[in-house]
């Protein structure tokens, strides 16, 4: 086949201007379709687009001159070709699934090179219908769709060319797809009209997206395609936002003001004054915090320094706020301005002669704590000074516009010191001149210049604009008036009465609005208390008295009432009263506890004047008139009523007011709490051993045992160089040594240990952990290094001989390891490796650097607990303080830049460097691996252009950051700056220069020589050089620092200091020394208890671990080792304590002393000592708890128990007796020894108790205790009746009953053949069945799961059996079977039968009854010691039913039982071994 009959060759060639027009119209889309989907792909497209560039390229050349193309025809041109990719789109969007689906699935014969660029004419189309869709002879025209290729393949095949134009055709006037409607649809698709519809009601029309489409076709032309792609338009701005890369991040970057003055001040436009106004605002800010700060610091100062104190925070808001110097720099290099030098004239001295003309004594006036306050401080102010001036030009607009002049606006907004006061003022203004405000608004066109008023302004202001306003005059005096009289406590002015009364005045002034006079005097009432409330000096006034007269009071809530009990936290505050307002800030953790308490809904804080009925007759006497006659009575009346509503309105203004100001106080000093915590800990060195230099960093060996035994579990280690390098990792075996004495050989890991000790030679062994193993942990290691002679690194002493110590060892802070050692951090640095072995790591870290490991946590520092209470406070807020602190410590350190541009972890120092934040410290890094990734001197920061660097940081931050940021001096190096090593800043280099040559006695001629010969810094490389920094000690610095202040008005004496002290020694260790833990540190690490938690004389729960006679080993659930000696012993009837208690067995005992250095603990479980429960003393003043209350709610505890229960709920005196019921009774022992017990009421009535004690765990036994003899409903019987058992106190029946069963209990389970445990535990049979066994160390008791017997009678003989004390109902039937030593078949069988008189049917198998009878003779007699006997010669039957008889005679002991039910009370006394005169009955314990 030629090429000819693949192509038409008689078609014309289309240009690119008729194309566009042909797909206008819409008629030749699927024509113009790419390959994949059955269309052709027309590079026409890629022509337009290399046309255009090549146009571009010649415009740009100067070839053509683009004159007659404008914007409306480019915007046309690009709306033709997106319209053009938008269709193709939609055809793609269409594969061949969803094509075959609707019908317009075309054939691949169709589909056309993308390589053939031809028009095709018009021809008729060409329809294929269902019924052709299985034709055999078109299945060749059909393509497989797929690859380009595959279409020229099966066109060479195709037989005929007409069908090859047909197809052609097709393609040139098939419709479009959009809609897939009309007649031509119906039959491609080969479905009726209903179908149709069916498919568009599924699938649609194709036009649903058409609002998108046309949305993004705006969005394209809106855009400019020459943009470029940025950011934002490739990730989202949450990712952005973290990553710090959004717009404000790099505004951020760019801006050269310190990048925590940034942030801080976001939310405050930026001031722009002149050199005076600025000036006059410092004075006013430092006198506003002044009036904050002094009262605090009068502790600490004299009042003759209050003018100093508010000169030097003037001093320090300039530096702040005009310079833009972060606190660090202003603390170490403005440190003369926070200190007050006074000169004092000298005394003669003592031989006559004339001293100094003056001293001068220096008072220290603010600290860096104090520099972060006023940063706060300043803060604030500037919220509250942009409130104000919005204010006040509000109040400027509506008095140019209108004419007015308000008094308690121009008097109270100026002083207005408070955001609350402020407030006050804006309330007024909104609610006096609201319409004047909107007119004002709408003049201004300014929206946001005030707050809007509400719409309770228009009804007041129609009352004003009203008569009713008349009634409100008639008060006689203003609420304005008023309100100054009380606020300056000046003389009661006059009020005057009116001739009227109120109701006749009322009357008289109804118009409109208010038809009637009581509406007139409802509105005018409303109106005079309104006035009074939006009074600012009325507010003022009532809030001055609720800070002075304010109390608290906690008012528990029906939900707390039910929760809080006398052991939950809240308990300390749930009855609380009277709490003043300075008593809540010496306490602010109890407030923040009160008003987490009231989120929770358990009590309601409330806030209420003390004196609050004394302070309202004050307020009504100022109100009313003098005057003597019914009318001035009428208006007082009325007057009073006004007041009454005003105050209740103003209540609740000033409690949320007072409430909200004292939170954010509390809060504040929480987190300054947790500051100073948290500055302790980073104000410390590396750990020094003895002879190493301050700061230097130390090789540190670090094990742990985890959760782990220390003798048991593996011992993981890690091996750390000085820098910081995991050179070694592992993990040992058992580190104990050995007993010679004893042949016992060492633990495995001894000699590994000793062995690694002794390679590595680490400077000291640090050891912690997650349990009081840890101890243990450290005194092997102690014992190891003793026993080997394990030494540390050689030093010499203050006799300068070399000397060798015992390797040190110590116990390491791991609350920054135990958040690493699980973190992503940590497996991205050390992958692979366990995370023991990263805790041990960081433990190694922590060693050699705090103040690293701490930086590196991140926002992760705010999970480390510095005080109990952080919690209270906003995380954010917490996070903001602490920071303050590693801002305060990183800057006392200072940076190696050098080292932090080649190492991240010292980087992470970087963000807390003065005058710069993440952003910046980021930037600069960039900026210096871009000039090399080395910085020279502290000058290559800003840039230097000759040598071809970059600008790393601008000017006001290099004049923060410049001298925390130091240089390693190298004398090697030529240009290097002994100063860049030093804690100088650039600025004073001058006078470092100025000191060094003084020091030298070099003079003008000598500097100006040495200087051009070895550069500026010849000076001080001399001084150095000669090693004569010391010659700057003999310096007189007082008379220098004169000289400056008079010529250059710079105080820089101290700074003077700092140059001396850092010419001597760069950047000297000023940290204190590595901090090892307290003993109650290393308590709270390793125990996870606190001083609060576990005190002495708790009752805590143990796990007994070994049971000795005269002593027990025990263990606390904090892993605490404990012990109780034998004279803490409780009652045991002289058994053995084997016999009572047992190992693993869970107790509760009380903590009679607590070592919490050694971490062990002595308990005692004596009764006497076990009934004084232990109780948080909480102390309260006199007035401070409400006593009546708690009374009340325990009585209507007690009243709702009854109604509950139906009866009256008891209380007993007994330290024994508990209000539960037998639910709570069983939960309240289950965690008790064995044999304890507690009396209850019960709920057979006011006559009845009941006794619950533990048989064993989960096996409690509940007695019915009868009381006889009572002498009121409440009290307890003076006989107590336990069956046909008599008592006559409860001690009697707890001792003789019940004491007399467990003592039992405890010597069965006591017995060497008796086992615990169920059948899963034993393996043995099922429950009810005796186990018989050939050896007797097999015999077990089963314990069943359901109802049954909770001991055993283990009985010896030739084939010993197990005899179980069973149900009455089962004992008859079972009990011979198993004394006959019958098949356990036939017992089982007997076991099914259950009841007694269903026994008979199994009579015929019981035989041997003598022999039976024997057995239960040698049975009773080898567990008693006795010997039994009957009197009657009858021979005994096991049978059921029939008449009672005497079923024997045992001794001194009889019973009468049915003929068949004696078996169970035999056993009964063989357990309870009772004589004749104790009879009991046995009562069935179910589970």
């Amino acid at each position: 086949m030629a090429t000819s009959d693949l192509l038409d060759l008689n078609a014309t060639l289309g240009s690119e201007n008729e194309d566009g027009d042909f797909d206008e119209d819409g008629e030749d889309e699927g024509a113009q379709d790419g390959a994949p989907n059955g269309r052709m792909d027309d590079s026409s497209e890629e022509e337009d687009d290399d046309d255009d560039e090549e146009e571009a390229a010649k415009i740009r050349e100067g070839f053509i001159v683009d004159e007659e193309e404008d914007d409306e025809e480019r915007k046309a041109r690009r709306r033709e070709k997106r319209k053009r990719r938008r269709e193709e789109r939609e055809e793609e969007g269409l594969d061949d699934e969803d094509l075959d689906l609707i019908g317009e699935l075309e054939p691949a014969g169709q589909q056309e090179s993308k390589h053939k660029r031809l028009k095709r004419g018009h021809r008729q189309d060409h329809e294929r219908g269902v019924a052709d869709i299985f034709d055999d002879d078109d299945d060749d025209q059909f393509a497989r769709p797929g690859d380009e290729l595959d279409d020229f393949i099966e066109e060479d095949e195709f037989p005929d060319e007409e069908r090859d134009r047909a197809q052609e055709e097709l393609e040139v006037s098939r419709k479009p797809r959009r809609g897939f409607g009309g007649q031509s649809g119906l039959q491609l698709s080969g479905l009726d009209e209903a179908g149709m519809e069916d498919m568009r009601a599924a699938f649609g029309d194709g036009t649903e997206y058409d609002w998108a489409l046309e949305a993004q076709e705006q969005n394209d032309e809106e855009l400019d395609p020459d943009k470029q792609l940025e950011l934002k338009d490739v990730f989202e701005p949450s990712q952005l936002a973290e990553k710090m890369l959004t717009e404000e991040d790099n505004i951020i970057r760019s801006t050269d003001i310190p990048e925590r003055f940034q942030l801080a001040r976001q939310p405050f436009k930026e001031l722009d004054l002149g050199e005076e106004e600025q000036r006059t605002r410092i004075q006013d800010e430092a006198q506003w915090i002044t009036h904050f700060m002094w009262p605090k610091k009068m502790r600490d100062l004299d009042r003759e320094f209050q003018v100093p104190f508010q000169k030097s925070i003037a001093s320090v808001l300039e530096f702040a706020c005009i310079e833009n110097f972060e606190v660090p720099f202003i603390f170490q290099h403005r440190k003369d301005y926070l200190i007050h030098a006074a000169k004092v004239p000298s005394s003669p001295t003592a031989d006559g002669a004339e001293g100094e003309k003056y001293e001068v004594h220096a008072k220290k006036l603010l600290d860096q704590s104090d520099l972060w306050e006023i940063m706060d401080f300043d803060l604030k102010y500037r919220a509250l000074s942009e409130k104000r001036e919005s204010l006040q030009s509000s109040y400027d607009g509506i008095k140019e516009m209108a004419n007015v002049r308000d008094d308690a606006v121009e008097d109270m907004l100026p002083s207005a010191i408070t955001m609350e006061e402020v407030q006050d003022v804006q309330d007024y203004v909104q609610f006096q001149y609201s319409a004047e405000l909107k007119d004002l608004k709408v003049s201004r066109a300014d929206p946001g210049t005030i707050k809007r008023a509400g719409g309770d302004s228009v009804i007041w202001e129609s009352i004003r604009q009203g008569k009713a306003y008349n009634v409100v005059r008639g008060f006689g005096v203003t609420a304005e008036q008023f309100a100054k009289t009380l606020l300056e406590d000046s003389t009661r002015g006059y009020t005057d009465d009116p001739q009227d009364q109120p109701d006749d005045m009322a009357d008289q002034n109804t118009d409109e609005k208010f038809h009637t006079g009581a509406q007139v005097l409802r509105a005018s009432k409303a109106m005079f208390a309104e006035e009074l409330v939006m009074s600012p000096r009325m507010r003022k006034f009532v809030r001055q008295n609720y800070f002075m007269q304010g109390v608290f009071d906690c008012v528990r809530s029906e939900k707390g009432l039910r929760k809080i009990d006398e052991d939950h936290p809240y308990y300390e505050f749930k009855y609380l009263r009277n709490q003043s307002l300075a008593a809540i800030a010496r306490r602010p953790e109890l407030y923040l506890r009160m008003l987490k308490a009231q989120e929770e809904g358990l009590i309601t804080v409330q806030l209420r004047m003390e004196n609050k009925d004394s302070f309202r007759r004050r307020l009504q006497k100022t109100l009313e008139s003098d005057n003597f006659s019914e009318v001035a009575d009428a208006w007082n009346k009325l007057r009073r009523e006004v007041l009454d509503i005003a105050l209740t309105k103003l209540e609740k203004i000033m409690v949320k007011s007072v409430t909200e100001n004292l939170r954010a106080e509390c809060e504040s000093q929480v987190a300054r709490l947790c500051r100073e915590k948290y500055a302790e800990r980073l104000d410390q060195m590396p750990y020094k051993p003895k002879g190493m230099i301050a700061g230097q960093t130390p090789r540190v060996l670090t094990l742990t045992n985890g959760k782990g035994s220390a003798s048991r579990d593996d011992i993981f280690w890690a091996y750390l160089e000085d820098d910081g390098r995991v050179l070694e990792h592992g993990k040992l075996n058992n580190l104990r040594l050995g007993n010679t004495e004893k042949a016992l050989p060492n633990g495995k890991g001894v000699i590994d240990l000793v062995e690694i000790v002794r390679r590595r030679k680490p400077d000291v062994l640090g050891v912690s952990g997650f349990s009081p193993e840890t101890r243990l942990l450290y005194k092997d290691l102690q014992a190891i290094i003793a026993e080997f002679n394990l030494e540390g690194a050689e030093y010499e002493d203050k006799d300068e001989v070399e000397k060798r110590d015992p390797l040190e060892v110590i116990i390491v802070n791991d609350e920054v390891a135990r958040l690493y050692h699980t973190s992503d951090r940590s497996t991205i640095d050390h992958p692979g490796l366990s995370p023991l072995i990263k805790y041990c790591i960081a433990l190694g870290r922590y060693l050699q650097s705090p103040i690293l490991e701490y930086a590196s946590l991140g926002k992760d520092v705010g999970f480390i607990i510095f005080d109990p209470n952080q919690t209270l406070i906003p995380h954010e807020k917490l996070l903001k303080t602490l920071d303050t602190a590693m801002v305060d410590m990183v800057n006392l350190v200072g940076v190696d830049i050098n080292e932090a541009v080649s190492n991240t972890y010292i980087a992470n120092l970087l963000p807390f460097v003065c005058g710069l934040g993440p952003r910046k410290a980021h930037a600069m890094l960039q900026a210096i691996n871009r000039n090399g990734g080395l910085v020279s001197s502290r000058e290559e920061l800003i840039g230097d252009a000759e040598l071809g660097k970059i600008q790393a940081v601008s000017a006001i931050v290099f004049q923060n950051c410049s001298s925390f940021l130091y240089i390693e001096y190298d004398p090697t190096e030529t240009g290097a700056n002994y100063l860049d090593n030093t804690r100088i800043h650039p600025e004073d280099y001058d006078l470092a220069r100025k000191m060094a040559a003084d020091a030298l006695e070099l003079d003008e001629e000598d500097i100006e020589a040495e200087q051009d010969e070895y550069g500026k810094y010849a000076i001080i490389r001399k001084l150095v050089k000669e090693d004569n920094q010391e010659r700057v000690n003999d310096l007189i610095l007082e008379e220098y620092a004169e000289q400056l202040e008079i010529h250059f008005n710079s105080r820089k004496r101290a700074t003077l200091e700092t140059i001396r002290a850092e010419i001597n020694t760069p950047y000297e260790e000023l940290r204190h020394e590595f901090a090892e833990l307290t003993t109650d540190e290393i308590f709270t690490m390793l125990t996870g208890e606190t001083k609060d938690s576990l005190v002495e004389n708790m009752i805590v729960p143990i796990s007994i671990r070994r049971v000795f006679p005269d002593h027990i080993e025990a263990r606390l659930d904090c892993g605490i080792e404990a012990g109780i000696s034998e004279p803490e012993y409780p009652d045991l009837d002289g058994r053995d304590a084997k016999h009572v208690f047992s190992s693993h067995q869970v107790i509760q005992a009380k903590l009679v002393f607590l070592n919490r250095r050694q971490l062990t603990a002595q308990l005692t479980l004596r009764e006497d000592a076990m009934r004084r429960p232990y109780r948080k003393e909480v102390d309260h003043d006199p007035g401070e708890w409400d006593e009546d209350q708690e009374e009340a709610d325990q009585r209507a505890a007690v009243q709702r128990k009854e109604q509950i229960t139906g009866r009256a709920q008891r209380v007993i005196k007994h330290p024994l007796f508990r209000p539960f019921n037998s639910k709570q009774a069983e939960e309240f022992l289950g965690p008790q020894a064995r044999g304890e017990c507690v009396i209850r009421p019960s709920s057979k009535g006011l006559d009845h108790l009941a006794v619950t004690w533990k048989v064993a765990d989960q096996v409690f036994q509940h007695i019915d205790v009868l009381e006889l003899d009572k002498e009121n409903e409440f009290s307890v019987g003076r006989t107590l009746k336990i069956g046909r058992y008599t008592y006559s106190d409860l001690d009697e029946l707890i001792q003789t009953h019940v004491k007399a069963m467990a003592k039992k209990v405890d010597e069965i389970c006591a017995d060497e053949r008796f086992k615990e445990g169920g059948r899963q535990a034993t393996g043995k049979q099922p429950p009810f069945l005796p186990f018989v066994s050939s050896h007797p160390s097999k015999c077990n008791l089963l314990t069943t799961a359901t109802r049954g017997v909770a001991h055993g009678l283990h009985v010896r003989q030739p084939a010993p059996l197990h005899v179980r004390l069973l149900p009455a109902a089962l004992a008859p039937g079972l009990l011979p079977a198993v004394l006959q030593g019958r098949r356990k078949g036939q017992a089982r069988g007997v076991e099914r039968q259950g009841r007694a008189q269903r026994v008979r049917a199994a009579r015929p198998a019981l035989r041997r009854h003598a022999p039976a009878q024997e057995r239960l003779q040698d049975a009773l007699r080898a567990r008693t010691g006795r010997r039994f006997w009957r009197r009657r010669r009858r021979c005994w039957c096991w049978c059921s039913g029939g008449p009672r008889r005497d079923a024997g005679e045992w001794g001194d002991e009889c019973a009468r039982r049915t003929c068949g039910g004696w078996a169970p009370a035999l056993l009964e006394r063989v357990a309870l071994r009772s004589s004749g005169r104790q009879r009991r009955r046995w009562e069935l314990v179910y589970l």
